[in-house]
């Protein structure tokens, strides 16, 4: 059996759903369940997880071009503030 659930949005939030509901051509409450039912089973949103958890995917996506950026990077900063001032 399904339950009913009454939510209430900010404005802005409730014209962001409405304009995606024009968009998609859904009703509101379908947007809101879609919403939910990606946030609940999104893993790298939940808040049991460790923080290492949540960012795990994003470590290594990004190349700085310096080779020991990890182990000096220190000094790297103090260069580059140098630099600019």
């Amino acid at each position: 059996m399904a339950s009913q659930l009454t939510v209430r949005l900010p404005d802005d939030l409730d014209r962001e759903v409405a304009k995606a509901a024009r968009r998609l051509r859904l009703k509101r409450s379908d947007i809101v369940r879609l919403a939910l039912v990606q946030y609940l089973r999104e893993p790298n949103i939940r808040e049991d997880q460790a923080p290492y958890e949540r960012v795990k995917h994003l470590i290594g996506s990004v190349r700085s071009g310096i080779a020991d950026l990890g182990s000096s990077h220190r000094e790297h900063l103090v260069e580059r503030i140098r630099r600019r001032g």
